[in-house]
């Protein structure tokens, strides 16, 4: 089953993709399945997993959340309720735990990232995401290697056109359970290809707008 794990709606401040509009594409592109990870939010995420039901999609939706801890991001599968952010990573990992979920570190190498995960009781590892264009996948695929940690890749999508581009391959039964049980037990693969920079730099300008225009409102 092929799944895009890293997708951005517009719960969260840097992306403007409606709920609706990731389903229809993410079918469109052949992926089995998705976790919609808005940064310290629930809410698209469970309105995802309302939708694809609604919508008929043949589409295996995975609770999820972006947490931004103190010393950078964790990607927490398998939850229902928000969790904190702000927190050590022990503590946003202890949290996670307590609320049955998978904890992934999100792009480590990415500029304020949390970096090397070495001692901390993560599940795996987001060793291929599409944003990541300055070799920042080779560093976080060789630690996965040195630490035996399961490998993980998504999009990390805030525009449409990118759905998909990156993504992970997961040797399980169409079902939550079993898809986060194989994660876990390292039987996965990841794929995809780099998003080119122009891409990348509008979804970063695009965000850094959203969010003044955010910022403004309140």
């Amino acid at each position: 089953m092929r799944f895009d794990l890293h997708i951005h709606s517009n719960y969260s401040s840097d992306s403007g993709l409606p709920v609706d509009d990731i389903l229809k594409m993410a079918v469109k592109k052949g992926l089995d399945g998705i976790a919609i990870c808005d940064h310290n939010t629930i809410t698209g995420s469970y309105l995802a997993r309302k939708r694809v039901t609604e919508l008929y999609l043949p589409l295996l939706v995975l609770p999820g959340v972006e947490v931004s801890t103190s010393k950078g991001h964790l990607i927490v599968l398998g939850v229902r309720e928000n969790i904190q952010p702000g927190l050590t990573p022990g503590e946003t990992i202890r949290i996670a735990r307590q609320k049955g979920g998978i904890i992934i570190a999100a792009h480590p190498f990415k500029k304020n990232s949390i970096g090397n995960v070495e001692g901390m009781d993560i599940d795996a590892i987001e060793t291929f995401n599409s944003r990541c264009i300055f070799g920042e996948n080779k560093k976080a695929e060789k630690m996965a290697i040195e630490l035996g940690k399961p490998q993980v890749g998504g999009s990390d999508s805030h525009i449409i056109g990118t759905i998909g581009i990156g993504y992970t391959e997961i040797d399980s039964e169409p079902d939550e359970e079993s898809v986060l049980n194989a994660i876990r037990e390292g039987r996965t693969r990841t794929g995809g290809r780099i998003a080119p920079v122009y891409v990348v730099i509008f979804q970063v300008m695009r965000g850094v707008l959203r969010r003044i225009k955010t910022k403004n409102r309140e």
